[in-house]
């Protein structure tokens, strides 16, 4: 049986974790950022047009989901390059070298851009495409008023 959907925002339960699952959760940050240091190096150092987008605007989540996306899809060049040549100092060999940081702050700010810009593209198609169909009817108006006559369109009431 489907659930109806409740839209009453005051039934909605916030997310809280327990005191035990905040523990673990901070155990096993601890014990991967001592076993995969220079993976985590690089995600905390990469991802933070991320987690600043995080701070700043978390209510919205579609901004965050894109420029987390774009950004995220940067960081992985670099966690490429770890992950071929693995060492405890191949992290700074990675983050000293500008074109990496370049590609990771360059595919933020595309997200960025796409975030700001997508809307009112979508209206330019859109307006485009309204013109179009109203150019089709308006031919296919004229084609209408050639066949049956001007006496036909003056009987006709545009509301």
């Amino acid at each position: 049986m489907i659930k109806p959907i409740d839209r009453n925002p005051k039934t909605k339960q916030a997310f809280k974790l327990s005191l035990a699952q905040k523990l673990l959760l901070i155990f096993g940050l601890v014990v991967l950022s001592f076993t995969a240091l220079p993976t985590v190096i690089i995600l905390l150092i990469g991802l933070m047009p991320t987690i600043t987008t995080i701070l700043t605007d978390s209510k919205n989540i579609n901004k965050i989901t894109i420029i987390g996306c774009f950004n995220m899809a940067g960081v992985f060049v670099c966690l490429v390059n770890l992950l071929n040549q693995y060492s405890a100092h191949q992290e700074i060999t990675i983050l000293g070298n500008v074109f990496n940081i370049i590609i990771v702050l360059g595919t933020a700010a595309l997200g960025m851009v796409i975030y700001f810009e997508l809307p009112s593209l979508f209206v330019i198609i859109s307006k485009s495409s309204v013109q179009r169909r109203l150019h089709n009817i308006e031919n296919k108006l004229e084609k209408i008023t050639s066949e049956w006559g001007q006496e036909i369109m003056n009987d006709v009431v545009i509301k």
